[in-house]
């Protein structure tokens, strides 16, 4: 198998896993194949992914390095914008697992800061162990909540940082089911909601919602029950305090705005 297709298949099987992973990954197949073909293949591997769309867009009219380093330096500006919002003891709710967040509550800690994470399982994948995990490798306390447990999670919290798979034109945000029922949530706690996210998960396209395979919820067969296994949901972006990039921190809005005049070419 050569370079191009090895990296492919790991994105198609999520190996490779995070929006700024798979899109650094994604530039890195073109550096051995940016045919057509090639590009049309990236995309199709992961199509609910517009950080890698738009890297590859940015690389054709600039060069692959340039766009390599414009997703670097964007990141560390999200970071540092988004380390900023961390007071001192502070509780910290979040759903899920994101890279930016994560990273952002490594740097909060790494500057001193003292704090504690909130965070829910999010089934049936788990990846909120992901999320605690990676948390207490780095020394950083954390709770571990069920799912069902968000409220009291939430009554708890001074501030809830969450990721992105995709902002909208009207600023909603796709993300991990469950995200809008936080953030509802949120607005009766009269908690912030800040979405840390790269302004390359802006996408003009429709997000299809994916129904994953029902047996992950339950193997169970019976012709009166239906099960739903959603990944995504839209959160209306009325729930959303602001949004955090590597373009500042605006509300949803204004970054809409912001996006589309400095990255025109997103169409």
């Amino acid at each position: 198998m050569n370079n191009f297709n090895k990296i492919l298949k790991d994105i198609k099987t999520i190996k490779i896993q995070g929006a700024h992973n798979i899109a650094l990954a994604g530039l890195k197949a073109l550096s051995y194949n940016n045919s057509k073909k090639s590009i049309k293949s990236l995309i199709s591997a992961r199509p609910t992914e517009p950080t890698l769309i738009n890297a590859i867009k940015f690389s054709k009219i600039t060069d692959l390095e340039t766009s390599k380093n414009y997703l670097v330096d964007s990141k560390k500006r999200v970071i540092e914008n988004a380390t900023s919002l961390i007071k001192n003891g502070q509780t910290i709710f979040t759903h899920c697992h994101s890279s930016s967040v994560i990273d952002t509550l490594k740097e909060a800690k790494k500057q001193g800061k003292k704090f504690k994470v909130l965070n829910t399982e999010t089934r049936p994948k788990y990846q909120g162990r992901i999320t605690s995990l990676e948390l207490a490798k780095n020394k950083i306390k954390n709770e571990h909540y069920v799912d069902s447990g968000a409220d009291e999670a939430l009554s708890k919290s001074d501030i809830i940082l969450i990721g992105a798979d995709m902002i909208t034109p009207k600023g909603e945000i796709a993300n991990k089911i469950g995200s809008e029922m936080i953030a509802k949530l949120a607005k009766l706690h009269k908690i912030p909601v800040y979405v840390i996210t790269s302004a390359w998960k802006y996408s003009p396209k429709k997000l299809k919602i994916e129904q994953r395979n029902p047996r992950n919820i339950w193997n169970k067969k019976n012709k009166y029950i239906e099960i739903k296994n959603p990944t995504f949901e839209i959160i209306n972006p009325e729930y959303i305090t602001k949004i955090v990039s590597g373009l500042g921190i605006y509300s949803p809005k204004k970054f809409v705005k912001k996006v589309k005049k400095t990255y025109f070419w997103i169409k």
